[in-house]
């Protein structure tokens, strides 16, 4: 039996292991066409490989006496519209500092649990991972590899809708979709060539789902693209998602939106 492993993609060691795609044209580790509603890629960009250098933040003073600048933008995700703060919620930690409280939960609340927020990292790492890790100490990972006998198979791409701009727009199409619970997002489901075939992609979906509801959320969705081969695109194909349990919440006949309620 070969031995299989599933990592979370949190560091450069597993941002390594991503597998390749199996058209050399795409690249896992360059692509933000999720992230990036109106530009993003799926093309292999090597320079996005290389460590990103953050250029250091003007101060605040300098940018006060100019009534034509920008507002500031989270350099957490570049592509992400601004969110406003969460209502106050009993229920979520929080703890002495407003680093420890990013929730807006009062340091004064003796019932709520304390921890630390670990910080995501921005800087001298590849662009990709640098979106990959911004939910880090909220949300957690966005991706996973597997591994059969130390060898990179699969990978899978998820999270909240807040994090992929481009199914926010595309759940906007079809209107039937259900608007409570949100579901979360797989955005990327891919094997190599040669380790098609040996249920390797469908064992990394079921870890996602058991990992997502153990998060709290209710539901994921999918959103296979059918215009396209299968080495063209990594939104899987609905026979492997109704395996996984999933049912066809839309019918599209080239873009259909699959969806699993998580128990």
């Amino acid at each position: 039996m070969p031995e299989v492993l599933i990592l979370d993609v949190s560091d450069e060691r597993t941002f390594a292991l991503i597998p390749p795609c199996a058209d050399a044209r795409f690249d896992h580790r360059t692509c933000d066409y999720w992230e990036d509603a109106d530009r993003g890629s799926k093309l292999h960009r090597p320079a996005w490989l290389e460590a990103r250098q953050t250029p250091p933040s003007r101060p605040r003073e300098a940018l006060s006496d100019n009534p034509f600048a920008p507002p500031e933008r989270s350099a957490l995700n570049p592509f992400a519209p601004p969110v406003s703060r969460p209502a106050f919620d009993p229920f979520l930690s929080g703890g002495d500092s407003d680093d420890d409280a990013p929730f807006g939960i009062p340091a004064d609340n003796p019932f709520a649990p304390r921890r630390t927020v670990e910080r995501p990292a921005t800087s001298g790492i590849p662009r990709k991972l640098a979106l990959l890790d911004r939910g880090r100490g909220v949300f957690g990972s966005y991706a996973k590899v597997l591994l059969v006998d130390g060898d990179p198979t699969a990978y899978t791409q998820f999270g909240p809708l807040s994090a992929y701009p481009r199914a926010l727009r595309l759940r906007e199409l079809y209107p039937q979709l259900p608007d409570a619970p949100l579901p979360a997002v797989i955005s990327c489901i891919a094997t190599t060539a040669d380790g098609r075939r040996q249920g390797h992609a469908l064992r990394l979906v079921e870890a996602v789902c058991d990992d997502l509801a153990e998060r709290g959320f209710a539901a994921v969705e999918a959103y296979p693209d059918l215009t396209r081969s299968e080495d063209e695109q990594s939104g899987g194909r609905i026979g492997l998602w109704e395996s996984a349990g999933f049912a066809t919440a839309v019918a599209d006949e080239r873009f259909p939106v699959m969806r699993r309620e998580l128990g």
